[in-house]
């Protein structure tokens, strides 16, 4: 992990970026928020919509560069910074790039879909036409424990749900042979 200090104005960022993951989270999406910044206004925000919308691409960091781009009526944010809670996965990363965001922050790691530090170095491959400077690790405790919390309340329910069915498929049985009595 690369050590950072943050500005006060930074961690706000990330902050309002936690405050879009927890919108997420709300509605059932797995919380991961992002917002991307110009000139010190937040220009852009989003989380993910994935399964409301149907849309595999309704990422956060996708949402986020789609109303900045509205914003500044282009689809280049030279001047910009993205803060998301998670590690951009590889389709973020390519928005990212193929969007000339300068610089990156973002909270906690992603071991098994981030495409920044843990499985690629896509922001920072010196064979692509444009490189990204990265900040790992601000405000990443927040941003872990919200993930691991999603997903430890989404097994339960799988768990519990999986019991339902069960406890449902042995009384099954039971209610056939009352209703054959019935007749």
């Amino acid at each position: 992990m690369r050590e950072q200090t943050y500005t006060v104005q930074q961690r706000h960022y990330m902050e309002e970026a936690l405050f879009e993951a927890e919108q997420a989270a709300v509605i059932g999406e797995v919380p991961i928020g992002s917002v991307i910044v110009h000139d010190g206004q937040i220009i852009g925000r989003g989380h993910n919509l994935r399964e409301h919308g149907h849309d595999a691409t309704l990422h956060a960091e996708i949402r986020a560069i789609e109303e900045a781009c509205a914003t500044l009526q282009s689809w280049r944010l030279n001047d910009c910074q993205l803060y998301v809670t998670i590690e951009p996965c590889l389709m973020c990363s390519g928005a990212i790039i193929n969007a000339r965001i300068p610089e990156v922050f973002y909270g906690a790691r992603d071991p098994k879909a981030g495409a920044v530090d843990s499985l690629y170095a896509t922001l920072t491959d010196s064979r692509l036409n444009h490189t990204v400077a990265v900040h790992e690790g601000l405000l990443a405790k927040d941003a872990g424990e919200r993930m691991v919390a999603f997903f430890k309340a989404a097994r339960r329910r799988q768990k519990a749900a999986k019991k339902a069915r069960k406890a449902a498929q042995v009384s099954a049985p039971d209610k056939l042979l009352d209703s054959t009595k019935k007749s």
